[in-house]
């Protein structure tokens, strides 16, 4: 890489992986850096949903997810803490048609993802960024170094931060962040023999992990990818542990047969979820942060991959657009924040009102049995998972209570 690139992407992930593809397209010159050798593991419930879906049928790479282990899922199924489970089929979306979606390990899907984008553009494994550098307070590349090698540095129009919750890019800008309500903490681990798995995912208020929730995803070949989540100041100020309410949900009642004959692949690992409840800086002089690194995770079901990849095409599309010109300053740099609210923001907020509603069980106890008794109840929440609800109705709270109590 003799001359400037126009985009430097940090993180080989879905976020990173997707904006140099996206970026490749629009015809700009990427550098695609990761500190990992893929294929690599990520911690996540491994669930792509519709909106995934979108942006790998776009880069003509739904084929290649089908061809690949995975679970075919087209609906959701909810259980309250008083053991009422409704399942919710998934509906298209007016725009795309999305039924359904599929569970698929990361250490599958990151790197089809990036071998796709390692074949369009310069990449680099194994390279651990540790600095930015400045000019005149403008980003204008990165030091790092290749394991075993010596430091190098490269230089870009714009950096794009993709490297997740840990993300070096937001830590060098002062832009990193760690409130522990706006922080989900999560649990997973692979089993294999779970009874009972479906074409569903399924979301569980259980009581050994209330106020959080308890997941299974199927996935192929028998496995499912098992998991709870909840938001971090809860678990630090209830001095819940995680591994231990993760087991006690499944030996609770209402699962300890399902899980039996279950055999548990490997540990129970945790980590951190950034979620999107809480509108952050995410772009400056010279430089964008995507993804985790931007805290873009739904904080109702603590999914982040289709997030990561809107957030990654956009930021490519805004590259190629100032690339004509020579101003890559915060404020010209403004319009992907702008675009990414104005994209994400509604369903980011409504995830939240959905997170803080969810700690209230006897509301939780009475959706669930309203949408197990009601077509329409179940037709409507269908209908919201998919996007077809107006956010301005979804945000109002008199649409619930006519719902719920007609």
């Amino acid at each position: 890489m003799n001359n400037i690139c126009d985009m430097i992407i940090v993180g080989g992930g879905p976020g990173g992986a997707t904006a140099a593809l996206y970026g490749e397209r629009l015809g700009l010159k990427v550098l695609l850096l990761d500190k990992q050798y893929f294929p690599r593991d990520k911690i996540c419930g491994d669930a792509l949903s519709g909106k995934s879906i979108v942006y790998l049928r776009e880069l003509g790479l739904i084929e290649k997810i089908e061809a690949s282990p995975q679970a075919f899922v087209d609906s959701i199924i909810f259980s309250s803490p008083n053991e009422k489970v409704v399942t919710i089929k998934l509906v298209p979306t007016a725009q795309h048609g999305i039924t359904s979606g599929y569970v698929c390990r990361r250490l599958v899907f990151d790197d089809l993802l990036f071998q796709a984008a390692k074949a369009k553009v310069e990449t680099i494994e194994g390279f651990a960024v540790h600095d930015l550098i400045r000019e005149d307070g403008m980003v204008k590349g990165i030091r790092g170094r290749a394991k075993g090698g010596s430091e190098q540095e490269f230089f870009a129009k714009v950096v794009i931060g993709a490297d997740g919750a840990n993300s070096v890019v937001a830590r060098k800008t002062g832009l990193y962040e760690h409130d522990l309500d706006h922080v989900l903490v999560a649990t997973r681990a692979y089993y294999r023999g779970v009874s009972g798995l479906g074409t569903a995912i399924e979301l569980h208020y259980v009581k050994p992990v209330l106020p959080g929730y308890f997941w299974i995803f199927p996935l192929e070949d028998g496995l499912a990818n098992v998991g709870i989540g909840m938001v971090k100041s809860v678990l630090k100020k209830r001095k819940i542990q995680l591994k231990d309410a993760h087991i006690a949900a499944t030996e609770a009642p209402f699962f300890r047969e399902r899980f039996r004959n279950a055999e548990l692949l490997g540990d129970i690992k945790g980590w951190n979820l950034p979620s999107g409840s809480k509108r952050r800086t995410i772009h400056g002089d010279g430089f964008m942060l995507i993804g985790d690194a931007a805290s873009l995770i739904d904080p109702f079901t603590g999914e982040g991959i289709g997030n990561a990849m809107a957030s990654g095409k956009i930021a490519a599309q805004v590259v190629a657009e100032l690339s004509k010109g020579s101003d890559f300053s915060a404020r010209a740099l403004s319009i992907y924040d702008q675009r990414l609210w104005k994209n994400l923001g509604g369903e980011l907020k409504l995830g939240y009102n959905l997170q803080r509603t969810a700690r209230f069980h006897p509301l939780v106890n009475l959706v669930v049995h309203r949408a197990a008794k009601r077509p329409e109840v179940a037709d409507w929440i269908s209908q919201m998972i998919a996007g077809q609800v107006s956010k301005r109705e979804l945000l109002r709270p008199g649409t619930y209570v006519k719902l719920l109590l007609k």
